[in-house]
């Protein structure tokens, strides 16, 4: 790809529409705040749930699932008990964009810290723009961020700051750093308040992980070395979130999530780890783990997921888990990935009689072919052996597959629409690549002239089809997508399993509503 062309890929359109102040906020007032720290999982850029966080990149939900806001759990318990500080999910509680604005003129926080993820990126900077009208430090995190930080920061002037890589650590030193600096000076302008941190430039660039502007000038500091030890983090505050409003349809009830591990020794080309957690992968002890679990079970909340790139990553981690559960409780109904090549028929008994009742596989694609391409690491036969173990050991299956991957042709997508109904799935989903920066995927979509799309919002593998290639088109993929789930769904044993959650009154009109939407899908054109 010519340099103009990569150029043009990697500024696509990310023009922000400033929304209207419904209040004047005179410069002597700028301030006067009420609360020092708002973490914000922003409203929806349309009326239906998007899925998003620190480690994810957003998408539009078309099951209705409502994502649990972990992350800005754990970032809120790296403050002081004595901090004010609240954690909005906007998506959650349903939130409009009028509603919010109102919540931020009464909250008017100092510390604004907010997602932001490519799909959304012009609705999340919305939600800057307002916090920053109103005086607030405005920061952001997340998978987007980190990988095109300069263009981030100088399409958005409202925003302050952009926290790269992983946050926990990065948001409390920068927030402590600015506290000490505005405790010391408030520099008052004629024109009111002026954040002291634009007078203290070398305080700041001794903080790594963080970005920001300095004369005129975007300013990259060192990267933050990742966390040795995720039981140094604190036990995220899982009392901040609507827990009661956290909603998975095939549970029916309450969920939410435990993250057990970072990173994946997987080589993926595609997956965002790469941008989130590079090369490393860590986990936590089964007795943190379990730690917070109680934390959960005493809010309510029984069904869990454990999250994590790769759950059964360390085998003695998790069988030290599952006995933990087994011999000391609580007992729990609980969900997690997995790859095919991390697990054993042993392990799977033992996971299922703690309480495991689902794994959700990544199958990627049918063929060999393409599975080498993307450097998944996995073989067809290996699919099948372990999915074999675990419908044996009572846990249900639930695939992921990808259509449209560096190499796909026509032939390969029959083989997976093939594989797919061959295997024993209970669920199976069928994206369509996405492309997303910083991932290898992303550079190599760069360079050959794959990208379709000129605009972040594009990037969602629901809504959109981001890439084409030479032998097949967008249309193609599309039309392939819906086929081969409509292929896979609409077979007795697929029809079965949806009829039996029916006996579940709790998830009948969810089930009802996604049936709907789904059918709505895949009997589109194609």
């Amino acid at each position: 790809m010519p340099k103009s062309q990569l150029a043009t890929a990697r500024s696509v359109d990310a023009r922000l529409a400033p929304p209207e102040i419904p209040e004047v906020v005179l410069p002597e007032f700028r301030d006067r705040f009420h609360l020092d720290v708002l973490l914000v999982n922003p409203p929806s850029p349309n009326k239906d749930p998007y899925i998003r966080d620190v480690h994810r990149v957003g998408r539009n939900s078309r099951e209705g699932t409502i994502w649990p806001q972990t992350a800005l759990a754990q970032l809120a318990a790296m403050f002081p008990e004595e901090t004010s500080l609240r954690v909005i999910d906007c998506i959650a509680e349903r939130m409009t964009w009028p509603e919010f604005q109102q919540l931020l003129l009464q909250v008017r926080p100092r510390y604004y810290i907010t997602h932001a993820t490519a799909p959304t990126i012009t609705n999340d900077m919305r939600g800057v723009f307002l916090a920053k009208a109103l005086g607030a430090t405005t920061m952001a995190i997340g998978t987007h961020v980190s990988p095109t930080t300069v263009d981030t920061l100088k399409a958005y002037p409202a925003l302050d700051f952009v926290l790269r890589g992983e946050p926990e650590e990065t948001v409390r030193e920068l927030v402590d750093t600015l506290e000490a600096i505005r405790q010391q000076a408030e520099i008052e302008t004629d024109s009111g308040l002026l954040a002291p941190w634009f007078r203290e430039p070398d305080a700041l660039a001794q903080l790594r992980g963080i970005a920001y502007r300095r004369d005129g000038r975007v300013v990259v500091n060192p990267d933050r070395p990742f966390a040795e030890d995720l039981d140094s983090l604190p036990i995220p505050r899982h009392e901040l979130l609507p827990l009661e409003k956290y909603k998975l349809p095939i549970v029916g009830g309450r969920y939410t999530f435990v993250v057990t591990s970072r990173g994946c020794p997987g080589g993926c080309r595609f997956c965002i780890k790469h941008v989130t957690y590079q090369n490393t992968f860590r986990f936590r002890s089964p007795g943190h783990i379990l730690k917070e679990v109680r934390k959960l079970v005493e809010l309510g909340t029984t069904n869990i997921h454990f999250e994590a790139d790769l759950f059964t990553i360390n085998r003695d981690q998790v069988a030290g888990l599952c006995n933990a559960i087994l011999e000391q409780g609580p007992r729990i109904r609980w969900t997690c990935n997995s790859r095919v090549d991390f697990v054993d028929e042993e392990l799977l008994n033992l996971m299922s009689r703690a309480g495991c009742w689902m794994i959700s596989w990544g199958i990627e694609s049918g063929s060999s072919d393409i599975l080498k391409r993307v450097r998944k690491g996995i073989d067809l036969e290996r699919v099948e052996e372990a999915l074999r173990w675990s419908k044996a050991a009572g846990i249900r299956n639930w695939g992921y597959f990808i259509l449209g991957l560096p190499g796909e042709t026509e032939e390969t997508i029959e083989q997976t629409i093939a594989f797919s109904k061959k295997l024993p799935l209970d669920l199976a989903l069928f994206h369509i690549a996405v492309p997303y920066p910083g991932t290898p995927f992303w550079f190599e979509a760069c360079e050959q002239g794959w990208l379709r799309v000129r605009r972040w919002e594009d990037f969602d593998m629901y809504n959109s089809t981001v890439v084409e290639y030479p032998n097949l088109t967008a249309e193609q993929l599309q039309k392939a997508a819906r086929r081969a789930a409509r292929e896979w769904s609409l077979r007795p044993g697929p029809i079965w399993t949806f009829l039996k959650e029916f006996r579940n009154r709790d998830t009948l009109g969810q089930l009802v509503r996604i049936g709907v939407n789904y059918l709505s899908w895949i009997g589109g054109r194609g």
